[in-house]
C-alpha cells in the first residue's frame, strides 16, 4: 500500500476557525478511511508547514480523492509526496544500468 506523506498549511478561514481543528481532523480522517486508506500520524508543526500527516491508502487515485474532498472544505491546502520505503528504493537503485 502506497505512504503519503502531506504537508498543510491552514487557510484563512481555517486559522480564523482554527479551535474547531480537532473536529476537522476526526472528519478528514472518515474521509480517509472512507477512500480505504488509514492516518497512520498526526503532527502539528511550526514552520513553513502547520501540519504533517502519514496516510496509507490503496492507490494516489484514492489519495487524491480523499484530499480533494477535504481541501474543498476550505480549512487547509495541503501538498503530498508519495513516500518510497528504503528498502524498495534499494531495489529499484539495482536495476540501474
Amino acid at each position: 500500500m502506497p505512504t503519503f506523506i502531506i504537508l498543510g498549511r491552514f487557510t484563512q478561514e481555517g486559522i480564523k476557525k482554527i479551535k474547531e481543528s480537532p473536529q476537522r481532523l476526526a472528519e478528514a480522517q472518515k474521509v480517509i478511511k472512507a477512500n480505504e486508506g488509514e492516518m497512520k500520524a498526526f503532527y502539528y508543526t511550526l514552520g513553513q508547514y502547520d501540519f504533517v500527516a502519514i496516510v496509507e491508502g490503496p492507490s494516489v487515485e484514492n489519495a487524491m480523492r480523499a484530499l480533494f474532498t477535504i481541501c474543498s472544505a476550505g480549512a487547509v491546502r495541503t501538498e503530498t509526496l508519495v513516500a518510497i520505503p528504503a528498502e524498495k528504493a534499494a531495489e529499484i537503485l539495482e536495476t540501474l544500468p
